[in-house]
C-alpha cells in the first residue's frame, strides 16, 4: 500500500507547508512539509521540491507499514502514516501502538492510542491534539474523537 491522496493531504494541513528553512517546536532544521533531512538554516526550495521530498520521507514509512503483514484499510493506513511521518519509525517500533497493531487490537484500542500523543517538551500542544483527532477519526472511519475544552474526547 501507499499513502493515498487523503492521508498526503492530512499530513500536508497538519505539518504546513514552508519553502524557507525553520526550526521546528522541537528544535531541528525543517523545510517543505516537515522534511528534516540534510536541511540547514537558510536553505530555500520550491513547492515542487518539496511534493518530491514528501513522497520520498513516506516511502519508509510505507515500508515499515506493508512489512508488518496487518490487512489496513486505506483509512488506517494513512492514519498511521501521518502519525510515523511525525514521530519517526523508531518511536513507532517501540510504541505501544505499534505493539497494540501487532497483538491483532480492536480498532478503538488502536485509536485510543494514538491520540495518546500530543505532548512536546512536556505539555499538550494544540496543534498535536487536532492532528491525532484526525488521525484516529480516519484509522477509525468515522468521528469518535473532538477537541473540547483543549481536551481529546470521545464523541
Amino acid at each position: 500500500m501507499t499513502t493515498s491522496e487523503q492521508g498526503r493531504n492530512l499530513i500536508k494541513q497538519s505539518e504546513g507547508l514552508r519553502l524557507k528553512a525553520y526550526r521546528c517546536p522541537a528544535g531541528v532544521p525543517t523545510i517543505g512539509w516537515g522534511h528534516t533531512e540534510g536541511v540547514k538554516m537558510g536553505m530555500r526550495i520550491t513547492q515542487a521540491q518539496a511534493e518530491v521530498l514528501l513522497i520520498q520521507d513516506l516511502e519508509p514509512v510505507e515500508q515499515l507499514l506493508n512489512k508488518m503483514g496487518v490487512q489496513f484499510r486505506q483509512g488506517q493506513f494513512d492514519a498511521l502514516a501521518s502519525w510515523i511521518f511525525n514521530l519517526g519509525t523508531g518511536r513507532f517500533v517501540g510504541s505501544t501502538l505499534c505493539k497494540r497493531i501487532q497483538a491483532g487490537a480492536e480498532d478503538a484500542v488502536v485509536a485510543s492510542e494514538i491520540v495518546k500523543w500530543i505532548y512536546s517538551g512536556g505539555r499538550p500542544l494544540s496543534g498535536l491534539m487536532t492532528r491525532r483527532v484526525k488521525e484516529a477519526n480516519m484509522y477509525l472511519g468515522r468521528e469518535a474523537y473532538k477537541i473540547v475544552n483543549n481536551k481529546i474526547v470521545k464523541v
